[in-house]
């Protein structure tokens, strides 16, 4: 298995130095012997305890270790130097010895060799061998761990960015996310939901944060709003509910949410509005303009027994109303210390709302801010864009 690796290829970094653990003064001799003339530095401790000190830090590619140390019985010393992470490790054993040798490996030592059957070539091969089995085993390790973490994060947004449950067909929704630079996962959410009676809830909101605990906290918050909502509680009741849930589920008090909830009348001509401390919605149509926001309430989880008002908002006869989280406007443009801003927002859409079908419009925006902010999302951004009628004006 040795003739994978060339006996001169180089070693990376501190991975050159090779930290020998043997109490033996000649056996210590003769793999200082074998190992003349590479380009492997060997450094050589007697005992278990002389190698903690070398072991804490990380100036070591490779430990040669012997199995039959002083102040360490079986396989106590491979568990604790395995333990310690960060090298590949080498197990010396006598030839009577062999069957520890192999119950090192199974314990995670990436090769063993047996005393007085190792010239310098073998030696050399197998500490080689074994820093690129440890290389490999890590980088396969990390691959690993990348694609759980990817797929607990696919399921944790199908619970924050659900189908929107819409009975009415003249009211198009378009729903988009985009997660911010680096693709790590944050608490936005939103949810669209039609009653029976033919109103139109929809929610969008932000847990403060980034990181499964905050798009768990997330999913936890969506689910429970829809909840309330099949359950007929009224609109009014629905924030301070949602707010107990927070507090009962967040992982410390620090920690708490923006929403924004709309009512859209069975007709379609007025809504109502509440918002904790939240961006209130922007009318695209006939031109952006943001609807108001002056009854604004704190966030959810921040203040003690916090109440929110409704605010009346009048819907024109074809309208097209967008809601959209703060990472929207909080981007700088380009290289400037210019923050976006509602104003910014507003321009954007007035040149992407040109396009014909909500769909592009959303996606025209999306890209034009991101462009503004350099080719990266500041933070994640989820947008909603509810549409009535359905095939009205062509905008």
């Amino acid at each position: 298995m040795y003739e994978t690796l060339p006996v001169d290829e180089p070693v990376r970094e501190q991975e050159h130095r090779v930290l020998l653990v043997e109490d033996d003064d000649g056996d210590a001799f003769l793999v200082q012997e074998l190992l003349d003339g590479s380009d492997l530095e060997l450094v050589r401790v007697r005992t278990l305890a002389e190698a903690r000190p070398h072991l804490a830090g990380h100036g070591f590619g490779c430990v040669l270790l012997d199995l039959g140390l002083p102040d360490a019985q079986g396989l106590e010393a491979v568990h604790e130097v395995l333990a310690a992470g960060g090298r590949a490790v080498v197990c010396l054993t006598g030839l009577t010895d062999e069957q520890r040798g192999i119950a090192a490996m199974a314990a995670g030592a990436q090769d063993y060799l047996i005393k007085g059957s190792v010239d310098g070539q073998l030696l050399r091969r197998s500490v080689r061998y074994a820093i690129e089995r440890r290389r490999a085993d890590s980088s396969a390790r990390q691959l690993f761990i990348s694609r759980l973490r990817e797929e607990e994060n696919a399921r944790l947004e199908r619970g924050l960015l659900p189908v929107p449950q819409i009975l009415d067909p003249t009211l198009g929704v378009t729903a988009r996310y985009r997660p911010r630079g680096g693709g790590e996962l944050g608490g936005d959410f939103y949810d669209v939901v039609e009653t029976a009676d033919g109103r139109v809830f929809v929610l969008l909101g932000d847990v403060a944060g980034h990181g499964p605990d905050e798009a768990a906290l997330g999913v936890s918050l969506r689910i429970a709003w829809r909840a309330l909502v099949l359950a007929g509680v009224g609109p009014e009741r629905v924030l301070p509910v949602l707010e107990k849930v927070l507090v009962r589920e967040r992982r410390s008090a620090e920690i708490f949410a923006l929403a924004s909830m709309l009512v859209i009348a069975a007709d379609r001509r007025s809504a109502m509005l509440w918002l904790a401390a939240h961006l209130p919605p922007m009318l695209l149509d006939p031109a952006p303009i943001q609807v108001s926001g002056e009854l604004t309430g704190p966030a959810l989880g921040l203040l003690p027994d916090a109440a929110w008002r409704g605010l009346a908002v009048a819907l024109p006869e074809e309208w097209r109303l967008m809601l959209y989280t703060d990472g929207l406007v909080e981007g700088r443009r380009g290289r400037s210390s210019q923050i976006l801003g509602v104003p910014g927002l507003l321009e954007l859409a007035a040149e992407s709302r040109r396009l014909p079908g909500t769909p592009v419009l959303v996606d025209d925006l999306l890209d034009r801010v991101q462009r503004a902010c350099g080719g990266t999302m500041p933070d994640d951004v989820a947008v909603v864009v509810l549409q009535w009628p359905l095939g009205g004006a062509p905008w």
